[in-house]
């Protein structure tokens, strides 16, 4: 005897093409998030500590070179001055080297379809490996201010936490979604390397780290205004010191909006599929 077609199933059965989860796929995120954070944190020692021991040999360098006599900059002293721009400039570089390596070493090894086969949306996929480069800054940023805290001759006290969390945050999403953007458009470790290279290390040590922007001629004041690592190490400076080289709310601004403007680029690129899925 013939069954009648089970229309109810047929009516309830999604459309081909349509997405069948509403919303955000929460599950799948943490999945990508934890994936992300389990692959750095695996080496930590190289991850996590070897930045914070190489900023320590920044910050004794440049203060048995710089830091004797009392010098003293912006009315504190050398040491004092330089340790809170150390702190966030390992943590921008960590977050640049974390969210550049993801999507290249897929690309490279021929595993991309990890990353684009799971049922995560373009913001999912955003949000996953941003959050897992800005998670790596913050623990970069802790044992970078550990070490400090117990070397003799400088003081890391945080006076202003809400500045610090803010302007280390935009740091660091600033140079992640800049990581992204390098691993959809390198195809080998030397293209990720060369924006190492001319474009992250050199913003990076022009930013007003090691000197105060008020020394400078005009003109160089004008570049160093320009570079917007310049406003993530005053502001976070500020957080430490309560002295900025800049008005705070413009620098806390501008690179709110700057970071949106690089969330779109990554968004509408990796929607694209441009150099991932083309």
């Amino acid at each position: 005897m013939n069954q009648p077609p089970n229309t109810q199933a047929a009516w309830t059965q999604p459309t081909p093409g349509d997405p069948v989860l509403k919303g955000v796929n929460w599950g799948g995120l943490k999945t990508l998030y934890i994936k992300e954070v389990r692959r750095f944190f695996k080496v930590q020692m190289q991850t996590v500590w070897a930045p914070a021991i190489t900023t320590l040999l920044y910050l004794a360098i440049f203060t048995v070179a710089l830091g004797r006599g009392g010098r003293t900059v912006m009315g504190v002293s050398y040491a004092d001055f330089i340790a809170p721009g150390l702190i966030v400039m390992a943590m921008m570089q960590n977050a640049f080297a974390n969210s550049s390596f993801s999507l290249l070493v897929g690309k490279i090894q021929g595993n991309i379809v990890d990353y684009l086969m799971p049922p995560l949306s373009t913001g999912e996929l955003i949000a996953g490996l941003i959050g897992a480069a800005v998670t790596r800054a913050f623990l970069v940023g802790f044992a970078v201010w550990l070490v400090m805290l117990l070397w003799p001759g400088v003081s890391v006290a945080v006076h202003h936490p809400e500045r610090v969390l803010w302007f280390g945050l935009m740091g660091a999403l600033m140079l992640s979604f800049l990581g992204l953007l390098t691993s959809i458009w390198a195809e080998k470790f030397d293209h990720a390397a060369a924006v190492t290279n001319f474009v992250v290390t050199p913003l990076s040590l022009l930013s007003g780290t090691f000197y105060s922007v008020h020394q400078l001629s005009p003109t160089f004041q004008a570049v160093s205004h320009a570079n917007p690592f310049f406003y993530v190490i005053s502001g976070f400076r500020a957080g430490f010191l309560g002295l900025s080289d800049s008005p705070l709310w413009v620098g806390g601004i501008a690179l709110l909006v700057l970071n949106l403007a690089l969330w779109a680029v990554c968004y509408a690129v990796l929607k694209s599929g441009w150099k991932i899925k083309n």
